[in-house]
């Protein structure tokens, strides 16, 4: 159980809610935005007492009642809710692993992601590292090959860009961005205990203030798919579906699919592309 980080998500949580989104009348004018903490406690049928311990970081470990009552007086998403159970420490419908990602990608996958030659894929672990790939997402992801172990991680790509302020005008790259931050920190909550999470929380925290301001809200949400354009030298814009696959039995990792729409100029791009990545 982590005391701080739950009594930060809790806090969060509940800064955000309103009254009349909770049910509960407004009453006088408000000096801070959310719900006080009575109000959450009464949601929740508990005390005042042993709710406000546990915002202080000094509370007992909660129950599973308990944290499903948060989970409804808080209106938590599914992902939040996940959040919540593993930052106090409770399985939730799964027994909990070790706490550290595995690193490795089973050999089914690799040779799946081989076999897709008419799409970009990609395996994605919970930390963001790209760890396999075909040739045709490779050259999507412009030079992927060619670039270091540290360096093939996809909230590096993001928040180490110099011209990170313009990108993140754009509200496709934006929207990613808020995304992939709060993805990371659901990953977080299902990995205490693993050091290159961790690790690369603290670089980008130290790293980008962007990253720092996004961290800080406390989003919790599983990354799925999503419209994304990419901007490739050789062929333009391609706009395209990201399908995210959990990897069965393996919550550490995603298959990463990019399709584009039958007919349509961005599926002739990408069978350009393709034909350039056959001839080279």
């Amino acid at each position: 159980m982590n005391r701080d980080l739950l009594a930060d998500f809790l806090r969060s949580r509940r800064a955000r809610l309103t009254p009349r989104e909770a049910g509960l009348p407004s009453g006088e004018r408000r000096r801070t935005p959310g719900l006080r903490r009575q109000e959450v406690a009464q949601l929740a049928g508990m005390s005042i007492d042993y709710y406000i311990r546990l915002e202080q970081a000094r509370g007992p470990h909660p129950s599973r009642q308990v944290l499903n009552a948060l989970s409804r007086a808080l209106m938590l998403s599914q992902d939040e809710r996940a959040h919540l159970f593993h930052l106090a420490g409770q399985a939730l419908e799964q027994p909990g692993g070790t706490g550290r990602r595995r690193g490795d990608v089973p050999e089914g996958i690799l040779h799946l992601v081989a076999s897709l030659e008419e799409v970009p894929a990609y395996v994605l672990d919970a930390k963001y590292d790209v760890l396999a790939w075909n040739p045709l997402a490779g050259v999507v992801l412009q030079n992927l090959d060619e670039q270091s172990p540290q360096e093939q991680n996809a909230i590096r790509w993001v928040f180490s860009s110099p011209d990170i302020a313009e990108r993140l005008g754009n509200e496709e790259t934006s929207r990613f961005a808020r995304a992939a931050v709060a993805d990371l920190r659901a990953a977080a909550g299902r990995y205490p205990g693993d050091p290159g999470i961790q690790a690369l929380v603290a670089e980008m925290l130290a790293l980008s203030p962007e990253f720092a301001e996004m961290w800080d809200r406390h989003e919790v949400e599983v990354r799925r798919d999503q419209r994304k354009v990419i901007h490739h030298p050789v062929v333009g814009d391609i706009h395209m579906t990201c399908q995210v696959l959990p990897v069965p039995d393996r919550d550490d990792l995603r298959l990463v699919i990019y399709t584009t729409e039958p007919g349509s100029p961005s599926h002739r791009a990408m069978r350009e592309l393709r034909r350039v990545v056959l001839s080279s």
